[in-house]
């Protein structure tokens, strides 16, 4: 037996000295040190390759620690710290480098640093005006990675300054000339030859056009893009751009429209709304009939023109915007109270003659041992009292979507068994099972002022007395205490409503002694005892609302969208808007066409100086272009330099350095004219700035040098868009 006994102790030791690197290993990871736990069992499993419990500790601890690293960096690199994401994924190589989410973890870093390199880019174009390239970056890299957070600001920013559809930039300085038109009953063609004379722009029509189409208008001080867009819309015409400088125009007729208009696609992956919901969002609003919907990746591609496509990005991104969330903070209560009186005398309530043997038969003649019996003690005093208090407490919290139910159910299933009596079958039974405790319904409605609308079912229960039917087939049921509560009620975040007085009052009282003596009013307790009993619950329910997340709506301004005509939805419209009082004059415009006259009578130049005059709006928007125009009032050529502020402005007619160099080059011929554009930088609103011609030269017939007078002024306020 001493033998036994200490082998079975050699072997116990044994087991526990077996790998002690198993226990140091748990303790590491217990203390949140995964990877010093996989680094203790790789070299444990080292030095015992043949260990199998060591290998299989080995490769579950290894991917709890990738599990571990991989979270934290997914979290860093979405909040976008690629640093600290880089050090996580060294960490993760370190372990296996060949692992699935090792590889993911590389993959998406590489991605995360193209799109950060990209949005910068992104990012001054933003700040250089060029809003078209900067849109297109953000397209590109949200299409790639939707969650982004620098891309989703810039997408606002661009929102707030960005009108679909774009002009492209190769034609921004020759659209942005200011012209002045009039023309009486003229040919069409005429007047386009006037347009493309004096902006630099190439007219290719179809062959429908009407050659013999007459035009009246008179426009005055508008750009050339928006002469265009009139001319084109009085005679139902469309226009297509062939190249830099080159347009086609043909008839604006559903057959013609599908000749000549290019088509794109454009997919759409949604993170938050209905496919089915956008697409007829879609089908509604932009009249597109190419749609295509995949339910399973939430997917939305649509085919129609540039313009159209558009429009349906900023329709899907109004739709496609996160539910509202709400953590609840609920706590139930179940205060009872349970108190029990009992005073009084107890009498003995049984008497008895006859045999002290206690036998059934007793003889007649043994009857003069017959005794009185009596309980002893004959009288007893009760005096006791029971005192209780219960307070059960339930204190969930549950995290629940807008308009979605949360639910709780905490309690007990009580069976319940049935039995049913079959003709030549026999006896079957059946359990059915009744919820018994705690069930709490909320279906919560976050409102955009962060209220929230709340409906609640609150229902209590517990289980009483066991019932047995009677009859051949005897059946069983539980008496089931109900209490039940259905309001709606409308709490700010973070306010508390307390809904109390779900209450149960049970007093009894009994009395138990001598007949009727014990029942007199004040000296009944002398015949009797008393029993005075009290229980009391009440159910109180506090819930607090905290929003985590409500809809982050955009600016007021990008709730209005420019949709078009009704038969050609994300078409231009033919407002016109202000660009300047710069007159570019048409050369060989033939029949009515005019320059634009000057708005003050400039003065002659005087001899032995020349004239200079600086033409521009005194105002301009943030995002909006500025044409500024030079006028050489004389007959000799005139050089210098248009100076600005490249603080508040850029240069739309450039590109590169030259777009920001603060500096324009001018070369006037003798009355000849140059535009400059500018476009008025973000950030800029409320400032004034000074628009000035410096270094101005001029030479004479004869090789003198002439004083150059500045005619016009150029202060320009910047107002917020």
């Amino acid at each position: 037996m001493i033998r036994l006994l200490a082998l079975a102790l050699v072997l116990l030791l044994a087991a526990c000295a077996t790998h002690p690197a198993l226990r140091e290993a748990d303790v590491l990871a217990r203390r949140g040190e995964p990877e010093a736990a996989w680094r203790l069992l790789r070299d444990a499993s080292a030095a015992a390759p043949q260990d199998v419990e060591l290998r299989t500790a080995l490769q579950r601890q290894r991917e709890l620690s990738l599990l571990a690293l991989a979270t934290q960096a997914e979290n860093a690199r979405a909040t976008g710290q690629l640093d600290a994401t880089a050090e996580l994924l060294q960490r993760m190589e370190a372990i296996d480098a060949q692992a699935p989410r090792s590889r993911n973890l590389q993959a998406a870093l590489r991605r995360a640093r193209g799109h950060e390199a990209r949005l910068a880019q992104a990012s001054r174009q933003l700040q250089t005006g060029q809003l078209d390239a900067a849109r297109d970056t953000v397209t590109q890299v949200l299409a790639e990675d939707p969650g982004q957070p620098l891309a989703l600001a810039l997408q606002q920013k661009l929102r707030q300054r960005y009108a679909p559809p774009p002009v492209p930039s190769t034609l921004a300085a020759a659209y942005q000339k200011p012209v002045s038109l009039e023309f009486r009953d003229a040919p069409l063609r005429t007047v386009f030859e006037a347009l493309g004379r004096g902006a630099g722009v190439n007219f290719v029509f179809d062959k429908d056009v009407k050659a013999d189409a007459r035009v009246s208008l008179y426009l005055k001080d508008v750009s050339v893009d928006e002469a265009m867009r009139v001319v084109l819309s009085t005679q139902q015409l469309e226009r297509k751009l062939l190249n830099d400088n080159s347009v086609l125009i043909y008839p604006n007729t559903p057959q013609k429209q599908r000749e000549h208009q290019e088509l794109v696609t454009r997919s759409f992956y949604l993170n938050n709304a209905d496919v089915k919901q956008a697409q007829a969002l879609v089908r509604m609003m932009a009249k597109t009939r190419d749609l295509f919907v995949d339910e399973r990746l939430n997917l939305l591609v649509a085919r129609d023109t540039p313009e159209v496509i558009a429009m349906i990005e900023q329709l899907v991104a109004g739709l496609d915007l996160p539910e509202p969330e709400v953590m609840l903070d609920v706590e139930v209560l179940e205060l009872g109270s349970d108190r029990t009186d009992e005073a009084g005398l107890n009498w003995g309530t049984d008497a008895s003659y006859g045999s002290l043997d206690g036998a059934a038969m007793v003889p007649w003649s043994a009857r003069g041992s017959f005794r009185t019996l009596v309980a002893n003690p004959v009288v007893a005093a009760r005096l006791k009292g029971t005192t209780g208090a219960s307070n059960l407490l339930a204190n969930p919290k549950l995290r629940a979507r807008n308009k979605e139910k949360a639910k709780i159910q905490i309690g007990d299933r009580v069976p319940v068994f049935t039995s049913t009596s079959t003709a030549n079958v026999g006896v079957s039974t059946a359990v059915t099972y009744i919820d018994v405790g705690l069930k709490l319904e909320v279906e919560p409605t976050v409102q955009l002022d962060n209220d929230v609308i709340m409906k609640v079912n609150l229902e209590v229960s517990s289980l009483g007395l066991k019932e047995n039917s009677g009859g051949p087939q005897p059946t069983s049921a539980y008496r089931i205490g109900s209490r039940t509560a259905s309001t709606s009620l409308r709490l700010r975040d973070g306010e508390t409503q307390v809904l109390a007085g779900l209450i149960n009052d049970e007093d009894r009282k009994n009395i138990s002694g001598v007949p009727y003596a014990s029942e007199a009013p004040l000296l009944g307790r002398l015949f009797g005892v008393h029993t005075d009993s009290r229980k009391k619950t009440e159910i109180v329910l506090l819930i607090t609302p905290h929003v985590l997340r409500n809809l982050s709506l955009p600016e007021a301004s990008q709730s209005i969208l420019a949709s078009g005509f009704d038969a050609n939805p994300g078409a231009e419209g033919v407002r016109l808007r202000s660009r300047g009082s710069v007159a570019a004059p048409l050369a060989g415009g033939g029949g009515g066409a005019t320059s634009a006259p000057p708005q003050v009578p400039a003065q002659a130049p005087a001899a032995g100086e020349a004239v200079v005059e600086l033409q521009t709006t005194d105002n301009a928007a943030v995002g909006e272009t500025l044409s500024v125009g030079i006028t050489n009032r004389s007959a000799t050529p005139v050089r210098g330099t248009l100076n600005y502020d490249v603080s508040l402005f850029t240069r739309a007619d450039a590109s590169g350095a030259e777009a920001s160099s603060g500096s324009v080059e001018l070369e006037l011929a003798p009355q000849g004219q140059q535009v400059v554009v500018l476009r008025a930088r973000s950030g800029a609103a409320g400032q004034v700035s000074s628009l000035e011609l410096s270094n101005l030269r001029a030479t004479g017939p004869k090789g003198e040098v002439l004083a150059v007078r500045v005619e016009g002024q150029g202060d320009v306020t910047i107002r917020p868009n």
